[in-house]
């Protein structure tokens, strides 16, 4: 037996003690959720509006983004881009309006920046200037265009880190398996996580100096990190800097991957050499020489054709992975510092604590929060988070809710 299949052995016995601690047993009720408003339309991000903490920001799938205020949702969108945004046809469509985000000086500058596929199935990084409590639609700055040679593993997720640079995730370009292993490709954008500057220059992004490929022949210089399938959405901590990305998995693991603060880029991740801490498939020996290991995995074992057609599968665990956010909050104390994460299929939603490279007090909130909405399971599209650093849960099937204690 080699070290690396041993390796992926003790790996493994590891991960089936821990997935079944944290699948069988639920945690002491800790928090619940409290609906913020509903009625959306394939919903799948939200966020506070940076000038004002009482309204909420909901993008929707098909190129609208909507404004709530006070539970009250406004009549006039505060963005509309359908013209141009490819429409969701089906459940389970991995186009259209995929992510949003204000820049730091949203309230100088007034500049906000999508992430979308186009009728002609280009993923756009796109620029638009907002004006009072309307984004002008011809204030559209295209900045990237990327063609995705599949409908599926889009990405989706354009975050600002506290550097001050926009983070952009791409999925490996879809098909099954990575077929044109995209991911340890470095001279594409796909399966990736790019870091770009759209402050220095006012016209085009520029590539920030301490990228980790920069000089690096047949390189793409704006990725950070590469070897993901579909990193749909990924987060900062606010406290510490760190990046924790969600990778939906192929077809038995899901995965939580970090790059702390201090080791910002040059990471790859594995795919699609490897699909969590396992070789890709997992029949056969691969080498991890150099792959970095996600700090969690849960099984895929959900039926995703049955989580299209709304068929509940309630002792599955999931099948698409939803990256959340370290809760830095003061309204949930003993919530503090834990990583909040979930499951798009199943509905399930956990946290755990990350410190000195270990994942601990791992806790399955999915009873409580089902319990709070009056609701037997959802579809986690994503999670939010307000001016003031609570958390937010957005349902696919239209409600927007925030996460509160008991």
């Amino acid at each position: 037996m080699g070290e690396n299949e041993l390796h992926l052995i003790i790996k493994k016995i590891h991960t089936f003690f821990l997935v079944g601690l944290i699948f069988i047993s639920n945690s002491a009720s800790q928090i619940q959720t409290r609906k913020i408003a509903d009625g959306f339309d394939k919903p799948i991000y939200a966020v506070s509006h940076p000038t004002d903490h009482k309204m909420i920001c909901v993008v929707e799938q098909k190129g609208v983004i909507r404004i709530v205020e006070n539970k009250t949702v406004l009549i006039n969108p505060f963005l509309d881009i359908q013209d141009r945004v490819h429409y969701p046809l089906f459940p389970g469509d991995e186009m259209g309006l995929l992510g949003f985000a204000f820049h730091p000086e949203f309230s100088i500058n007034g500049f906000c920046f999508v992430n979308y596929v186009d009728k002609n199935d280009y993923s756009i990084i796109s620029r638009f200037k907002a004006d009072s409590l309307t984004i002008n639609p011809n204030s559209e700055k295209i900045l990237l265009r990327l063609e995705q040679p599949y409908s599926n593993h889009n990405g989706g997720s354009i975050v600002f880190g506290p550097d001050g640079y926009l983070y952009i995730g791409f999925g490996d370009g879809g098909s099954a398996g990575d077929p044109e292993r995209n991911a340890q490709n470095l001279n594409n954008f796909l399966g990736k996580i790019l870091r770009i500057d759209v402050n220095t220059n006012p016209d085009k992004y520029t590539i920030p100096h301490n990228n980790p490929f920069i000089g690096k022949k047949n390189v793409k210089e704006e990725i950070l990190c590469y070897g993901l399938r579909n990193p749909w959405r990924f987060s900062f901590d606010s406290l510490t800097g760190d990046l924790f990305i969600g990778d939906v998995g192929q077809n038995n693991w899901e995965e939580i991957n970090v790059i702390l603060a201090n080791k910002m880029g040059g990471q790859n991740f594995g795919w699609n050499i490897m699909e969590g801490f396992h070789c890709y498939p997992e029949e056969i020996e691969c080498n991890n020489t150099n792959l970095i290991e996600p700090i969690w995995e849960y099984p895929n074992n959900a039926n995703y054709v049955k989580t299209l057609a709304g068929i509940k599968q309630p002792k599955m665990d999931g099948c698409s992975i939803t990256g959340g956010y370290v809760y830095r909050g003061e309204k949930i104390p003993e919530f503090y510092g834990r990583y909040i994460f979930g499951d798009y299929c199943t509905g399930k939603v956990w946290s755990f604590i990350y410190e000195n490279g270990e994942t601990k007090n791992i806790k399955n909130h999915t009873l409580e929060i089902l319990s709070s909405m009056n609701k037997n399971s959802f579809y986690l599209s994503s999670f939010g988070k307000t001016n003031e650093g609570e958390l937010l849960i957005v349902d696919y099937n239209g409600g927007i809710y925030i996460i509160t204690s008991l």
